[in-house]
This record gives structure tokens, sequence and C-alpha cells, in this order.
């Protein structure tokens, strides 16, 4: 009897644990609803960036919106870095932190673990028309928007099929001025900004 008991319990136990880790990964892959206010920015606009983000005409111009507190963009971190290792002679990367609680630039830096200039005024969420975490924005060197979206359709960017980001660097990089992306691409998915609600 004792036997049958501690095989119920773990049964039980299995199946809670199952049932959480399904409800969680359903959570993560519904769509980030929109804002009322929501200004949506087309592909080719010309991006007005302040003289402090520190980036001239010389290269393209990648934004990596992230929130510490966000799960979605902490599975993303190793990918976000291996763009940065294979991208960052050609491409001027910067982290847009947007997260309703403080943090340094120091303290971002030592999450991912290189020196990546780090900014944190979200009102560039609003000019480049992001509204979720985390979002890849991709300016060409005169700073017209190339792509604004996800970086994979996998929670963990491990799909290199569907590496959003990566396709559209590849595609600037090599001056393709008619990239087409899916909808799981453009349509935002992850956590709302600037709190961290699913």
């Amino acid at each position: 009897m004792r036997k049958i008991l501690v095989i119920f319990w773990l049964m039980l136990l299995l199946s809670a644990i199952g049932a959480l880790f399904w409800y969680n990964d359903w959570v993560y892959q519904l769509p980030t609803p929109v804002p009322k206010n929501y200004k949506a920015i087309g592909v080719g606009q010309l991006i007005a960036l302040k003289e402090p983000l520190g980036v001239g005409y010389e290269k393209p111009v990648f934004l990596h919106f992230f929130n510490p507190d966000c799960p979605c963009s902490r599975f993303n971190m190793k990918h976000f870095k291996s763009l940065v290792q294979q991208y960052a002679n050609q491409v001027d990367f910067r982290v847009v932190v947007l997260s309703s609680k403080s943090f340094t630039p120091e303290s971002i830096q030592g999450k991912f673990g290189f020196h990546i200039p780090v900014l944190f005024d979200q009102s560039l969420a609003k000019v480049c028309g992001v509204y979720s975490t985390p979002q890849a924005v991709l300016l060409d060197k005169s700073h017209h928007l190339y792509y604004r979206g996800n970086y994979n359709s996998s929670r963990y960017c491990t799909d290199e099929k569907t590496s959003y980001a990566k396709i559209a660097l590849n595609g600037l990089l090599k001056e393709q001025t008619h990239l087409v992306f899916s909808d799981l691409a453009l349509k935002s998915y992850g956590c709302t900004v600037p709190d961290c609600k699913n």
C-alpha cells in the first residue's frame, strides 16, 4: 500500500511539473498585445536618433531592446551575443534597456559578458515601433528602418532557419532591398514594455 501511495504522489508531482512547463511555454508563444496608442513604423522610414546614441553613418545600427526581468530576453542573450561576436566589425550594436527598474550600464554589460554601449532611453522604443522585449531593430547606414522584429520563432533562438535578426543582418550587409519576413518574424512576442507582463 505504501508503494502505491508513493507512486501516486510521484505521478501527481510529475504531472503538475509537466502542466506548469506546458502552461509557461504556451504563454510565451502568445503574441504581445498591441498597445492602444501604438503607431506602426514602416520599413524604410527614417529613424531620428539622438546624438548621445554615439553612432555616425559609417555602419548600420543594431538596437537590441532588452529587459533583464523578461524571461524571453534572458533566453535570447546567448543568441544576441553570437550576433555581436559575428558582426561587430560591420555593425554598430547597442543594448536598449526597457525596464521600470534602475540598472547601471556595467550591470547590463556584465550580463552579456562584453563591453557594449547600453542605453536607457525609453523613447527609442516608440521611435522604432517596439512594444515588447526582446526585439531587434536594424537600421541602414543612413538610419532608415530595415528590420524590426523577433530574433527567432523558437523561444530559445535555436532554429537557424528562422533566425530572423541574423537573416536581416545578412540581407542588409549584402544590400538586399526586398527581404520578405513571415508574421512570426514581425508580430511581437515576449514581454510588454516597460513592465515585464506576459
